[in-house]
């Protein structure tokens, strides 16, 4: 077992889980102040918390956020249904195919009822397009082709209204397999202060095959493949987006260079209901701010989860009271029993009723399909947002590292809440899962802050390695890579406060405390049944009433002194334990 590191910060967790299909193997709360209303960090947890390298400077220039230009140097190019006109002598027009030729600024106006503008500058050139009230169709290939040239800028003109269509079809008409309706062999960015409405039906809405960056403006895309797609990289600050995709929202994958398939976001406003993931970055992924509305696969309901509702017993000892409500059991002094041996195991975790535990049998990889809400192939770190996601696969889903330092999230999920192949950490933020079949999973969970509550059908939290191939009813679900936990593990906390209420399944409590807290099996308790905590004073230590049934109740504060006696009342049943 690694050692467990040094944490700072603060946390408050309340979690709801019943079941656990695997041991947790590290979860450590840290409270430094014993308040809730800020999140002191040390010099060591920032530089934990710096998991991602990627910076905005790497993404934006200046000129990205430029949408200014000069009416009286640019080129002004009129459509006319089925032909255009323009008296530049870069502009060179056959039908009603506009082929620009070298940089400048092109200003667009009118309406191209079969067309497309093709850009074919210099490798060097920097050229930039403002739609002007345009609206462009092309029955069979990109109403707007970049097929060379440095960079392209396309400028929403302010306040106007631009359309642009494909008409169901992409045929080849050069070497370049097009299927776009806004299709770039080079780097792409867009911005301005008007909207942009792009219809796809058979390919993708916006495609790179470089860089594509979005810096303003309004969008709204319906794509039958990817809404926006880059080779190297997306990026997007400020803009408005609202896209609906037969695959993936936004998309960024190079298969030649695993380092790049990035994603960036800096604000904006992203309302994504997408049949693959919402947000998929096939290296690093991060977002500093933005208001967030997923939706992916169908959502929650579209996954037929998986549950585990009889593992086991949780079983008492120690001191308690026999009031009718079952066993009691205070933290430590236990033992767990091997799932391979069923002999006894070190780790000091709650015990179980002496019998085998078996898991659930894993699901297959019956489908290659990922329906996440935000996915990311290397490192992915959330710096703050309001994220709304209702995802058939993952909520949040890193195959490295997954860092959370801010945000509000309000989460529906038919698998994991948030999960990474390797270390998850939580510095601060609100999270409310209200459905998962796991809530938080990783090889390593370090939950250093936050604001946390829980409901999942398995586990609430889980920090094993192995494979994981839950909760997906047929879309595979997660793979830890091979990485496995085999040695047991345990669960500590040393500040913050902890309610966890489930099934008695493989309940585990914490092994290490360094503060007071009880384990009770209060028997079978419907949804809605109220738990009440009070110290020999009468003073209130703990008021909830959990969502999900329960049997088992595991509490933890700093206001419970080991050793002391304190009244538990479940529902009419009331008894004393003893805090250890």
């Amino acid at each position: 077992m690694k050692k467990k590191p040094f944490l700072t910060g603060l946390a408050i967790l309340t979690l709801l889980f019943s079941g656990c299909e695997k041991q947790i193997t590290e979860v450590i709360a840290t409270d430094m102040n014993g308040t809730v209303s800020s999140v002191p960090f040390s010099e060591t947890s920032t530089e934990e918390n710096a998991v991602s390298t990627l910076d905005a400077s790497d993404f934006f220039s200046a000129r990205d956020f430029e949408v200014g230009y000069d009416e009286t140097e640019s080129a002004v190019i009129q459509l006319n249904g089925t032909s255009a006109v323009c008296d530049s002598d870069a502009v060179k027009i056959s039908g009603s195919t506009v082929t620009i030729l070298d940089e400048g600024t092109y200003i667009l106006s009118g309406t191209l009822e079969d067309g497309r503008i093709v850009v074919d500058a210099e490798k060097t050139d920097k050229t930039q397009l403002v739609l002007n009230g345009v609206s462009i169709h092309c029955e069979t290939s990109a109403p707007i082709y970049v097929l060379q040239a440095d960079k392209v800028f396309i400028t929403l003109a302010e306040g106007t209204e631009n359309t642009l269509s494909n008409g169901g079809t992409f045929t080849a008409i050069d070497d370049n397999n097009i299927d776009a309706v806004i299709f770039s062999k080079d780097d792409l960015t867009l911005n301005g202060s008007g909207s942009l409405t792009i219809a796809s039906p058979a390919g993708h809405g916006i495609v790179s095959k470089d860089s594509l960056t979005i810096t303003s403006g309004t969008y709204t895309i319906t794509a039958a493949s990817h809404a926006l797609s880059g080779k190297d990289d997306v990026s997007v600050a400020n803009a408005s987006l609202a896209l609906n995709s037969g695959k993936d929202g936004i998309h960024a994958e190079n298969n030649e260079d695993p380092e790049l398939g990035t994603v960036y976001i800096q604000n904006g406003n992203f309302q994504i209901t997408a049949q693959g993931d919402g947000i998929s970055a096939a290296a690093d992924m991060r977002i500093e701010g933005g208001t967030f509305a997923l939706v992916t696969g169908g959502g929650s309901e579209n996954s037929a989860q998986q549950t585990s509702a009889s593992w086991g017993g949780f079983s008492g000892g120690g001191k308690h009271s026999d009031n009718g409500m079952g066993n009691a059991k205070p933290f430590g002094d236990s033992v767990s029993r091997d799932r391979s041996g069923g002999k006894p195991t070190d780790g000091n975790m709650v015990s179980m009723d002496g019998a085998m535990v078996s898991e659930s049998p894993e699901t297959a990889d019956s489908s290659e399909d990922s329906a996440k809400g935000i996915k990311a192939g290397g490192n992915l770190t959330i710096n703050g947002g309001t994220f709304s996601i209702d995802s058939a696969d993952d909520a949040v889903h890193s195959n490295a590292d997954l860092t959370v330092s801010g945000g509000t999230f309000a989460i529906a999920t038919g698998d994991d809440g948030f999960h990474a192949d390797d270390t998850l950490n939580v510095y601060t933020g609100t999270i409310q899962i209200r459905q998962s079949y796991e809530g938080l999973e990783a090889l390593h969970l370090n939950i250093f802050g936050g604001d946390i509550a829980v409901t999942s059908s398995d586990d609430g939290l889980n920090a094993a390695g192995g494979t994981d191939a839950s909760g997906m009813g047929g879309r595979g679900g997660d793979k830890f890579g091979g990485r496995s936990s085999t040695s047991g593990g345990s669960i500590s906390i040393s500040g913050g406060t902890f309610l966890g209420t489930g099934s008695s399944g493989m309940a585990q409590s914490f092994s290490e405390a360094g503060q007071g807290g009880i384990s009770v099996n209060a028997g079978s308790c419907p949804a809605g049944t109220e738990i009440l905590l009070t110290d020999a004073s009468g003073k209130v230590l703990l008021q909830a009433s959990p969502e999900e049934s329960f049997s088992v109740i595991i509490f933890s504060s700093p206001e419970l002194v080991k050793g002391e006696t304190y009244t538990l009342t479940v529902g009419s049943s009331s008894g004393e334990f003893t805090a250890s």
